[in-house]
């Protein structure tokens, strides 16, 4: 065990080259409170956690000269598990037809094939979002995980399709029960500057429900 506090912040200190003016800004603390330290006293908890944190030391080490000296690596990622399976990446037109087919699509039918856990139906597929409708929560590029044999509840996400067998994907909202005795609902966009579309009002079917969603991140230029 390293003697005093400051035996074990030091070495550290000097790493980094840098004084007790550098450091106290560095963790924001005062000139005064790191020359106690030096003099023989000790950050509490809070002052503690920043001084390792700044300095890429383990809090309890630095704390009593107990245990590893380094910080732990933040292992926050694991080997994709067991049992994955691809997904092809279809286009609007493909996913329109989805149930009209008599057999599942397979990954080469495809633009591009997503990797993921083998849960969902052997229909199921991924559909890229294209333009600004789904602003902000849905943006050009993301993609979508669609499986045709989950029914969608109110709320859920969903991908339907009009008279062109075009797909769009949408919020689902129900809106009640028709002349018809079918089920009235809506496709709701997030951007309120799109249109709401009504299954009694043109002819839509809904093609599948999301299951997941998968963001695309892009630098800034």
């Amino acid at each position: 065990m390293v003697a005093t506090y400051w035996d074990r912040l030091k070495p550290a200190l000097d790493a980094k080259k840098w004084g007790i003016q550098q450091f106290a800004d560095a963790i924001g603390v005062s000139y005064q409170a790191v020359a106690k330290v030096r003099d023989g006293g000790s950050f509490g908890s809070k002052n503690n956690i920043k001084a390792a944190n700044a300095l890429g030391l383990n809090p309890g080490w630095l704390a009593t000269g107990e245990g590893q000296k380094a910080a732990a690596f933040d292992t926050n990622v694991r080997p994709a598990p067991p049992g994955m399976r691809t997904y092809p990446v279809i286009s609007k037109i493909q996913a329109g037809k989805v149930k009209e087919m008599v057999c599942p699509y397979e990954p080469g039918d495809g633009f591009a094939v997503e990797f993921g856990e083998d849960d969902a139906s052997p229909w199921a597929f991924y559909l890229e979002i294209e333009g600004d409708s789904m602003l902000p929560e849905f943006r050009p590029g993301d993609r979508v995980l669609i499986d045709p044999e989950v029914q969608p509840r109110p709320g859920d996400f969903v991908a339907a399709r009009n008279t062109k067998q075009e797909a769009t994907f949408k919020k689902y909202r129900v809106r009640g029960i028709g002349e018809a005795g079918q089920e009235v609902f809506e496709l709701v966009p997030l951007n309120d500057d799109y249109p709401t579309l009504r299954s009694d009002e043109q002819h839509l079917i809904v093609v599948g429900t999301m299951l997941e969603h998968r963001r695309k991140f892009r630098r800034q230029k």
